[in-house]
């Protein structure tokens, strides 16, 4: 068993306050691993790591198969458009069949929400959800408050604001879970049809305006518009959407403060962020994706090294 108290990571709902420091304080030290002339490390040597990714992905994909090479594990990827899935095969056998072949651990995104839950019921290798559907992204949050950490020190008492498609963000979910049980204050912002009231329920605040977020906030993250996930009817033109919620030069240099600025990627620039704002010193947008690295090498180091 890893060192964690749980024996998958699918979710920062259901993780404790301490396991999701003890994630950070090892990826901090990973990072350092990261600035070596020689990245690899042998501590992952002979576990064999499944990369099942069922969604289109760039940044998630690429630094978890960098994670388990720089730990020196062996690494599988599943290609969808060429496999068994294709001619029929439930996800539940294919799981199966590649588990059976002395799998130690799956990474998975999915497109069906929560469908890490159900595959955890048949399998007895270690689950890491790389994202689910409209779900949660786990070591996307963790990543985004490990950037949040390296800049201000501390999670706690920061005022911090998820700004976008907020409805159809597993990313905006994880970050939720995460940053409240760490003390932070968070505040939503996007269209309303996008922020449901509901989302109350986690203890955060909702604010439609978002120059008054950015005003309070010292920290934004800002969050790409899903349209893959809805119909053309359900937003305004872009143009719109840019004026009322975007985070736009005019808007960053209004603000009388230091504020940090994050996005998960990919960004539509000119619509929910400017490339102007992308590139300010106050972004830190390419530091989250090299601390994705750094993350996902704790994550899996915690998850698969024996206590």
């Amino acid at each position: 068993m890893g060192l964690l108290k749980q024996k998958h990571l699918i979710g920062l709902k259901d993780i404790s306050k301490e396991d999701i420091e003890l994630i950070l304080k090892h990826a901090f030290s990973f990072r350092e691993i990261l600035d070596r002339p020689i990245k690899k490390v042998p501590t992952l040597n002979g576990k064999t790591i499944a990369n099942l990714f069922f969604e289109n992905s760039t940044r998630t994909k690429i630094s978890f198969e960098l994670a388990e090479r720089r730990l020196s594990a062996d690494t599988i990827n599943f290609a969808k458009n060429t496999s068994s899935i294709n001619k029929g095969e439930s996800l539940k056998d294919t799981i199966k069949n590649i588990e059976t072949m002395k799998i130690d651990c799956i990474v998975i995104r999915h497109n069906a929400s929560g469908c890490c839950y159900h595959i955890k019921e048949y399998v007895d290798c270690v689950i890491i959800n790389a994202g689910d559907g409209m779900f949660e992204h786990p070591t996307q949050a963790l990543l985004d408050i490990m950037s949040i950490k390296e800049k201000k020190g501390s999670i706690k008492n920061l005022n911090i604001g998820i700004v976008g498609d907020i409805y159809h963000s597993r990313t905006a979910r994880s970050n939720i879970f995460g940053l409240t049980k760490l003390g932070a204050n968070v505040m939503l912002c996007g269209p309303a049809n996008l922020v449901p009231e509901d989302m109350k329920e986690f203890g955060v605040k909702i604010n439609y305006n978002i120059d008054e977020v950015l005003e309070w906030a010292d920290v934004v993250n800002v969050l790409r518009i899903q349209k893959e996930r809805f119909n053309s009817n359900f937003l305004p033109s872009s143009r719109e959407y840019r004026n009322a919620f975007g985070i736009t030069k005019e808007r960053l240099k209004k603000i009388k403060k230091e504020i940090i600025i994050m996005h998960p990627g990919p960004t539509n620039i000119g619509v929910e962020i400017d490339n102007y704002v992308v590139e300010s010193d106050q972004s830190i947008i390419f530091d989250q994706v090299l601390n994705g690295v750094a993350i996902r090498m704790s994550v899996l180091y915690l998850l698969l090294s024996s206590k």
